[in-house]
C-alpha cells in the first residue's frame, strides 16, 4: 500500500471503519475491532462524546405533542368499563386540550358520548329492575 507523499506511515486505527485508509477494507474474519470486554490494542480508550448541560433537553417541540392527550384516551376506555368515570375524564380532557393545544378532541369527545349514554342506559336498567322488583312484591299474588 503506498502512502501520499508527505504522510507518515502509521498503522490504522482500529475505531476506523473499515475501508478507511485502505482501498477495499479489511479482509473478512481478520478486524482489528476489540471484542466486548476487552481492552483495545494499544490500551487505549475511545473519547466519550461531551454531556450537555443539567437541565437542558434539547429545543422545545413544535405544535402539539406527539400523540393524543391520555385523559381523552382514558375517557374512551372507561366509557365501557365504568361510564360515569368516562364521563369525568372526558370533561377533564376537553379541558386540558383547550389549554395545551394537544390532539385528541375526538376521542374525548366520542368518550363523553359514549359515558352518556352507557350511563343513561344503566340508569334506565336500574330502574327497570327496582320497578319490576317493587311490583313483583307489591301484589303477593293475591294470596295472603
Amino acid at each position: 500500500m503506498s502512502q501520499p507523499p508527505g504522510e507518515p506511515d502509521q498503522p490504522p486505527s482500529p475505531y476506523e471503519p473499515p475501508g478507511y485508509g485502505q482501498p477495499y477494507g479489511e479482509p473478512y474474519g481478520q478486524t482489528q475491532q476489540p471484542r466486548w470486554g476487552q481492552q483495545p490494542p494499544g490500551g487505549a480508550q475511545p473519547p466519550y462524546a461531551p454531556q450537555p448541560p443539567y437541565g437542558q433537553y434539547g429545543p422545545p417541540g413544535e405544535g402539539p405533542r406527539g400523540g393524543p392527550n391520555v385523559l381523552a384516551i382514558l375517557s374512551l376506555v372507561f366509557a365501557f368499563v365504568f361510564a360515569p368515570a368516562g364521563i369525568v375524564l372526558g370533561h377533564l380532557a376537553k379541558r386540558q386540550i383547550k389549554q395545551t393545544g394537544e390532539q385528541g378532541d375526538q376521542l374525548a369527545t366520542w368518550g363523553l358520548i359514549l359515558s352518556y349514554i352507557f350511563t343513561v342506559l344503566g340508569l334506565i336498567a336500574c330502574c327497570g329492575w327496582i320497578a319490576l322488583a317493587w311490583w313483583a312484591n307489591s301484589d303477593n299474588g293475591g294470596y295472603g
